[in-house]
């Protein structure tokens, strides 16, 4: 019997590893197909601005160990940027249009892009926008447009920015689970939530201040290009005067109210296509790889590394969508030692997290700065750990509506004690020595416990003030002053020294190649992720047959639903003393 179970176990073991082997080389040659695969940009072609696709400002590039072979994103903000600035003078594209977009970028991350609209018009090219309805955030990007258009029965939503922070102490009280706190900073409200009902004044404070210096700047943008005075533009926001297309029409945020049809033929027009003859179009992210595809041919010797920090800090080798010192760490060693790197640009698009993954990751920036120059640049965050880890560069750029700042720490964990005594549940410890035990989640906090970890974060606090006043040539005294856990945009950010100039990427870049003195150069992209045979499965054969846990949780209870245990399960996850944003930023 023992005998045929070995046979047997022999045989399946075979047919996995055939079977895993004969998979991940069809995977391969899908993955090679696909970075080799041919775009074609015909004459006259207007480029379909489509950023549905588009997420992070970094697409990334992936090294699968198992299958040895590395693979490039070509999707990210500046690529699609790039792109951009490559067809101003590509002869085969007349102009872009923005047709019913609907992207969930970033305000800093479409101002980028708005910027780099506004230099292709200059290049004498078009640029059109059309849509069935504007949500704010989109017609922030599309009101760059030469003529806006808009649905006779649309709608435009332009009434100012809020944000919305769900307070959780009410449902802890009624469930038993409670959240122990301990913190630094009176603006540290990342945890307000869990022990507050209501907005602390602090709170409200600060927020109110950056939303109004966010709208300044996304006010002032759509004054230059609709040439409506920003007092205007304040009235139609607050009375809702462009609630309708024709009050839109009115207003002057529109310029023309049309069926989509109408827009294809006005773009025919300009084309000078007569009849029933299509334009030529090709969708921004196909453009994108066959620009990608030249510039990587760029043959200078001297290089430029950007950096991209992008997501939650936590722990590990990270990916896109979250910093950890493994790939970061890998990066700054690999730029620093490369002799044809001559400087370093790190882009931060981060609201912080683990204290202790920033501070690996500074002391990697100290290495580095060194032996060459480090330039941050920062987008839509760089708070908190986002900003510990941008705080000893040798400049720091910001956009005025960059948040940053938040320079504070915090630890929580949780507690269900009142829980499990309701349902007769009672933890006995036995222990050795009086600080034996470990933190009990059913049991009160030990006093001393809570002395003890309240100490580990004031020196954390201690040693973010001293990390920051050194990088920025401060005293202690007056970054505590500024610090407290206080959420910056980028223009109040310079009032306090926290970052040197206001600027996009490019800004960073060209101020980097300044400084060590080279004009003809190359940008390269870091880092690169190790990944796993899972990961790469899921990259080729879609979210459709291999679903994350997160996609099946959703599909079983709902968005909703799903979105509200996130939020109570959020800081339950965080391992260690947090910085970390504030608070869940969602400005609409």
């Amino acid at each position: 019997m023992r005998f045929l179970r070995n046979v047997l176990a022999t045989l399946v073991g075979l047919f996995l590893f055939f079977g895993i082997l004969f998979f991940g080389l069809i995977l391969i040659s899908a993955a090679m197909g696909s970075s080799s695969e041919k775009i074609t940009v015909k004459d006259s072609s207007v480029i379909n601005l489509d950023l549905s696709g588009v997420k992070y400002d970094y697409a990334g590039k992936f090294n699968y160990k198992d299958f040895g072979f590395s693979d490039a994103g070509k999707d990210g903000v500046f690529d699609v940027i790039a792109a951009i600035e490559y067809a101003k003078t590509d002869d085969r594209i007349k102009g872009i249009s923005i047709l019913n977009d609907d992207s969930q970028l970033g305000i800093v991350q479409k101002r980028e892009i708005r910027k780099k609209l506004e230099e292709f018009k200059k290049s004498g090219k078009f640029v059109l926008a059309y849509a069935n309805t504007y949500s704010q955030g989109e017609y922030y990007l599309n009101s760059v447009a030469d003529t806006v258009y808009i649905n006779p029965v649309g709608s435009l939503d332009f009434k100012g920015l809020s944000t919305e922070i769900l307070y959780l102490k009410g449902l802890q009280d009624k469930t038993g689970v409670q959240m122990e706190v301990m913190r630094h900073g009176k603006y540290k409200s990342a945890v307000e939530p869990y022990l507050q009902d209501k907005m602390s004044d602090a709170n409200r404070e600060q927020t109110t201040v950056f939303l109004k210096s966010i709208w300044e700047t996304i006010v002032g943008d759509i004054a230059t290009s609709r040439k409506v005075s920003v007092d205007s533009l304040n009235a139609i926001a607050n009375n809702l005067e462009a609630r309708t297309p024709s009050r839109a029409l009115k207003v002057g945020l529109v310029d023309k109210i049309a069926y989509e049809d109408e827009y294809h033929a006005a773009i025919k027009k300009a084309l000078k296509i007569e009849g029933t003859k299509d334009y030529n179009t090709i969708d921004i992210l196909d453009y994108t790889k066959d620009v990608i595809a030249k510039s990587e041919a760029n043959s200078a010797s001297d290089q430029i590394a950007v950096i991209y920090a992008q997501g939650q800090i936590l722990n590990g080798e990270g990916s896109v969508s979250y910093i950890g010192e493994g790939s970061i760490n890998r990066a700054l060693k690999k730029a620093r030692e490369d002799d044809e790197v001559k400087a370093v640009v790190l882009r931060v698009n981060s609201p912080g997290g683990s204290a202790l993954t920033s501070e690996l990751i500074w002391r990697e920036i100290e290495l580095t700065k060194k032996v060459k120059p480090v330039i941050v640049s920062m987008g839509d965050l760089a708070a908190s750990g986002g900003y510990y880890i941008a705080c000893n560069a040798d400049r720091i750029f910001a956009d005025p509506s960059t948040i940053t700042g938040s320079i504070g720490v915090f630890g929580m964990v949780p507690n269900f004690k009142s829980l499990a005594t309701k349902y007769g549940v009672n933890a006995e410890q036995v222990k050795t020595h009086d600080n034996a035990a470990n933190y009990s989640p059913f049991r009160d906090v030990d006093p001393a416990f809570k002395m003890v970890v309240t100490e580990g974060i004031e020196d954390i606090y201690t040693t973010f003030v001293q990390r920051v006043a050194d990088g920025r040539k401060l005293t202690v005294a007056q970054v505590d002053e500024i610090a407290q856990g206080r959420v910056w945009t980028g223009k109040d950010a310079i009032k306090n020294k926290l970052v040197d100039e206001l600027g996009g990427l490019d800004a960073a870049i060209a101020y980097a190649a300044k400084k060590v003195e080279i004009d003809n150069y190359k940008v390269v992209k870091f880092p690169e992720y190790k990944m796993k045979f899972e990961d790469l499965l899921r990259n080729y054969l879609g979210s459709s047959m291999i679903k994350t846990e997160e996609q099946l949780i959703k599909e079983k209870i709902g968005e909703a639903n799903y979105e509200m245990m996130e939020r109570l399960n959020y800081f339950n996850n965080m391992k260690g003393v947090q910085a970390i944003m504030p608070f869940e930023l969602n400005i609409e």
